[in-house]
């Protein structure tokens, strides 16, 4: 399973991007390919094309929810990384994909490697 952060979701929309590739193979490849709910909402935030946020419905019909559980592990990341400034929406996420057991692809790859001593795989 790997979930999708915000920026990988967007840069996987622009055609012949390094993200569109890697996205379209692990479709191709059966893997299951997710977004939580909080990616979902920063990537609604736009701006976005209207075909996009369509085509994005298509393949995320049903963002992984953040739950109870999520927050209390997003809250224990967020102090173990030093409470850093803006970094709340990535350890939510980071919590997600770490309850869903899944990968994080993710563009922005110094948003989330804080996170990798704790548990979670960047895809």
């Amino acid at each position: 399973m790997i979930h999708l952060d915000t920026n990988f979701l967007i840069q996987a929309l622009v055609p012949n991007s390094a993200e569109a590739s890697r996205l379209q193979k692990w479709l191709t490849s059966g893997e299951d390919v997710g977004i939580s709910s909080i990616s979902w909402s920063e990537f609604l935030c736009g701006p976005l094309a209207s075909a996009d946020k369509e085509l994005a419905q298509v393949f995320f019909p049903a963002p992984e929810p953040f739950l109870a559980l999520d927050a209390y592990q997003a809250a224990e990341l967020f102090n173990a990384t030093g409470r850093r400034s803006r970094s709340l929406a990535d350890c939510q996420i980071a919590a997600v994909a770490l309850r869903c057991d899944a990968s994080l692809a993710t563009s922005n790859m110094s948003d989330f490697t804080h996170f990798q001593s704790l548990g979670l795989t960047l895809a």
